[in-house]
């Protein structure tokens, strides 16, 4: 172990010594996992957005509040009932040189649109694009969407005529395999350029010198993948990295205490949980055979109250989580304390109604998780296989890279796995779309209910706002009985940091390196 750590330390300062040669504001970060992927709409992945977003700009961006600011739109508003008008900023040049026009926007929407595309919820309701002019751009909506602005925050914009020349104008099929020349370059609109691309290796951007907004002081960002926790921290402490996203939990006070070191933390708007596929006939992970005991609602319940979340929270996560009751956090609208209640944790209750079920013996699966994604992603799972043996269910735990976990859920190949959700829109509608309804594209548990199916749709166009938060009631309260998800809680982040970096720590855990300045 003690020399599998200086092997995997030397390999990052041999990563970090092969980089160009630093600018005068070189600022060195890592994290876990790397970004799966630089085509600008394959992946909805928290990671992957974090590098694009130094790159692209979307049209509608947040601020460090959380709030809805201007991008490349400068300007935006309702026209008529079902339709938004933007109007675009003026003489922004994409990193090529090539000038950001209303057509760009156009291709950009439209390619999100695409069937490959991990965004197409995002941009579900829109019904048409028209130009007005180079500069002007209106969104038909079907029917009214009081949210549009808020649902594309996360949506970069390309450049048509690059896209076209490379041959790009449809998104990387992640799932399926597929390497296009996007997933390796980039040109964007963004404060950064990117000159070098390694996946799980390094990445190098370095400033955009022509950017139409407003930037820092750092010159040129190098990101390196570092898996091992324990080699993430010594690379802080010895002075290799002057940022590291997730430090763990048990170094924070250490970093703090480290010399010309410091630790940020926030409450994360994001949920972590657990899916059950409940939709086929037969589990694919267990010897028992012609049954899915994941399809009976009391199974579902009876794993949920076995899971002890105080020991997690306590033991795992060291204090830095909080306990849901549902799959989504305080700040995301529609979330209240009454639904965040859990389910109470009773080991007892859970045997009987698994008895009741028909399955006092319990029965054998598979828990499929991250180990490079989320806080603790492995060691939660690992905590999770010991609380359900206690019910007489036995799960074997295959912790793999997020590369290879995610495409088993977005097949729907997976009957029991890990995932976390945030919200970019900061409402329940981004939830419920991806995660609840039958086509959803994330929704790896087969659940399908018409009824919340036609909840969900009608929250897209309610302007009521009275009435809307009705629906959200509705679709909460649903969800909640039919457990169809497993919550545990919400993510408290951690950045841990040179003392001479300056930059706002975000909820979205999104560090955006325009803000950052080396004191």
């Amino acid at each position: 172990m003690i020399l599998h750590k200086i092997v995997a330390g030397a390999m990052v300062v041999m990563v970090l010594l092969m980089s160009p040669a630093l600018a005068k504001n070189t600022l060195k970060w890592a994290s876990q996992g790397d970004a799966l992927t630089f085509d600008p709409h394959s992946q909805n992945e928290g990671p992957t957005i974090t590098a694009l977003r130094q790159i692209y700009d979307p049209l509608v961006t947040r601020s460090p509040n959380m709030e809805l600011e201007a991008s490349l739109a400068e300007s935006w508003e309702l026209v008529g009932s079902d339709a938004w008008a933007f109007k675009l900023r003026q003489g922004v040049t994409f990193h090529d040189g090539t000038p950001f026009t209303a057509a760009d926007v156009k291709f950009s929407f439209e390619r999100a649109m695409s069937d490959t595309s991990d965004f197409k919820e995002q941009v579900a309701s829109v019904k048409d694009i028209k130009i007005v002019d180079d500069h002007t751009i209106h969104f038909v909506t079907k029917g009214p969407n009081p949210i549009f602005p808020n649902e594309i925050t996360s949506l970069s914009i390309m450049s048509q005529a690059w896209a076209q020349k490379r041959k790009v104008e449809t998104p990387q099929d992640y799932k399926g395999g597929e390497e296009n020349y996007a997933v390796r370059h980039a040109n964007g609109t963004g404060p950064y350029k990117l000159q070098l691309r390694e996946p799980d290796v390094r990445t190098v951007m370095v400033k955009n010198d022509n950017y139409w907004g407003t930037t820092g002081n750092i010159d040129e960002i190098i990101y390196t993948p570092v898996k091992n926790a324990a080699t993430r921290v010594a690379a802080l402490l010895s002075g290799e990295l002057d940022f590291v996203l997730d430090p763990p939990f048990q170094d924070l006070k250490r970093i703090e205490s480290g010399s010309g070191l410091q630790v940020k933390t926030v409450n994360q708007i994001r949920t972590i949980f657990l899916g059950m596929d409940q939709s086929v006939a037969e589990l694919r992970t267990s010897s028992l055979k012609g049954k899915n005991p994941l399809a009976d609602m009391r199974v579902r319940k009876a794993m949920y109250q076995a899971i002890n979340i105080e020991a997690i929270r306590k033991k795992v996560m060291r204090g830095l989580s909080y306990p849901a009751g549902i799959i989504t956090s305080p700040g995301v609208h529609g979330h209240t304390p009454v639904l965040d209640e859990r389910h109470p944790y009773n080991v007892e209750a859970a045997k009987k109604l698994l008895a009741g079920a028909g399955y006092a013996d319990g029965f054998d699966i598979r828990l499929d998780c991250p180990n490079n994604r989320y806080n603790n992603d492995e060691a939660i799972c690992q905590a999770v296989v010991g609380m359900l043996g206690k019910i007489g269910i036995k799960v074997t735990l295959d912790a793999i890279p997020k590369s290879k976990h995610f495409p088993k859920i977005s097949k729907r190949v997976t009957d029991f796995y890990m995932l976390g959700w945030g919200v970019p829109t900061l409402d329940s509608h981004y939830v419920f779309s991806y995660l609840f309804h039958s086509e959803g594209t994330w929704n790896g548990t087969g659940y399908s209910n018409a009824e919340m199916d036609k909840l969900i749709e009608a929250l897209a166009t309610e302007v009521d706002l009275a009435k809307r938060d009705e629906l959200i009631q509705k679709v909460w309260d649903m969800a909640r009985a039919d457990v169809v998800y497993l919550p545990l809680h919400h993510q408290v982040i951690a950045w841990g940091m040179r003392d001479k970096l300056d930059i706002p720590i975000v909820p979205n855990d999104s560090p955006q390196f325009r803000w950052a300045n080396f004191k």
